[in-house]
């Protein structure tokens, strides 16, 4: 998760700190040429490099401590695992912002994934029927249960859609990739599952 974030870090340095987009501009920032513009087929590929791309500093130390914390404690379960969620979650932030952004608007940032991973550790525990994950489901909820607000249409220039189809994304994804108690004498434990700018969008 350290690495994650430094390469947040290094991304918004590279963009200068302060990003601004222009119609037409040739040089873009990588921000305003890799964010999301909604129902454009061509911006489909751009889904997961804007998950690490920021409007400047501000919006990224906005993300970078949720970020560290959700992962850390996702990741405690196996990096495979947590890589699947991450997938899963940034799939579908990205498709809801891609269909439901206002026309026009540019969205990036990871707090779709923090949204994601929030979702996924509330409900993780009750999934899965452990007592451990259950308890760190409800101190996350205890101490970051306020940015549930995110999800409504409150704050202008800010992506609700990413964060309600993140956080969406997270619930789905600790059903789809929970582990189901091993029986006696049975197989080990396995996944269970299937088988802006003007308005740009912050997430």
């Amino acid at each position: 998760m350290l690495g994650w974030v430094a390469l947040m870090w290094v991304l918004t340095a590279i963009d200068g700190g302060t990003p601004r987009c222009f119609p037409g501009m040739a040089d873009q920032p990588l921000v305003c040429e890799y964010g999301i513009e909604p129902r454009d087929p061509g911006e489909l590929r751009d889904i997961f490099p804007a998950a690490f791309l920021h409007f400047g500093y501000d919006h990224l130390i906005a993300n970078s401590v949720p970020l560290l914390v959700f992962g850390f404690l996702a990741a405690l379960r196996g990096i495979g695992r947590f890589l699947g969620v991450c997938l899963i979650i940034i799939t579908i932030s990205g498709l809801g912002v891609w269909l439901t952004s206002a026309p026009g608007s540019i969205t990036a940032g990871a707090s779709g994934v923090v949204f994601g991973l929030f979702g996924y550790l509330l409900v993780r525990g009750f999934v899965e029927r452990n007592a451990l994950d259950i308890t760190i489901g409800i101190v996350v909820f205890l101490l970051y249960g306020s940015i549930l607000w995110g999800v409504l249409p409150t704050a202008s220039g800010v992506s609700w859609q990413g964060h309600l189809f993140g956080l969406v994304g997270g619930v789905l994804a600790a059903f789809w990739l929970r582990r189901t108690p091993t029986p006696p004498g049975g197989r080990p434990r396995r996944w269970g599952g299937g088988g802006g700018w003007g308005g740009r969008g912050l997430q």
